[in-house]
């Protein structure tokens, strides 16, 4: 358990924090889910997950991140992200991924936390559940960069309370789909 917590901690320090940067939109909605990755395969590289979590920016980019249990870096997180995402079906959220974000102990840093290498990429995010039952079972995402390095994730729930907060409201412009709603 307090490895969870931990593992939390660094979720929301990373991916949770407001903007730095003055074109940056804030994150609006978090959730973080308990389980595990049967499958995280970076650039060819495996690795198992410490934490798995959600979270939208007020413009509408929602982002699937993933804390990896990398012994040689304690910061090193992998996104899946897009704009655009859909809900098909009550309990079923995709997200086209545009683009993957890297952090680890390397990258350069804004206020003491990471600022990502940003990588144009194609895929999908599917998420079967729902958020506001705050059930989600799985999460699977695939994508593949401009260089033809593959990312994939694979996500199954333990069963375990989500914990989901919703940081700032917006209430102008269009409201983008989330798997909040």
């Amino acid at each position: 358990m307090r490895q969870y917590w931990h593992a939390f901690a660094i979720a929301i320090s990373l991916v949770a924090a407001p903007s730095f940067a003055a074109d940056d939109p804030d994150t609006i909605i978090f959730a973080m889910m308990p389980g595990k990755c049967s499958t995280l395969n970076v650039a060819g590289h495996r690795f198992a997950c410490r934490a798995v979590a959600f979270f939208q920016t007020e413009e509408g980019r929602a982002n699937f991140t993933v804390a990896l249990d990398d012994p040689n870096d304690d910061s090193h997180v992998i996104t899946f992200s897009g704009d655009n995402g859909r809900r098909p079906e009550a309990n079923l959220y995709e997200l086209p991924v545009d683009r993957m974000l890297f952090k680890s102990k390397d990258r350069p840093k804004a206020d003491g936390l990471p600022v990502p290498f940003v990588e144009s990429s194609a895929g999908m995010c599917k998420q079967v559940g729902n958020f506001v039952t705050m059930e989600v079972s799985s999460v699977s995402c695939t994508a593949t960069d401009r260089n033809g390095k593959k990312y994939e994730l694979k996500y199954e729930s333990d069963g375990e309370p989500m914990s989901v907060r919703r940081i700032k409201r917006v209430r102008t412009g269009s409201t983008a789909v989330s798997p909040f709603d």
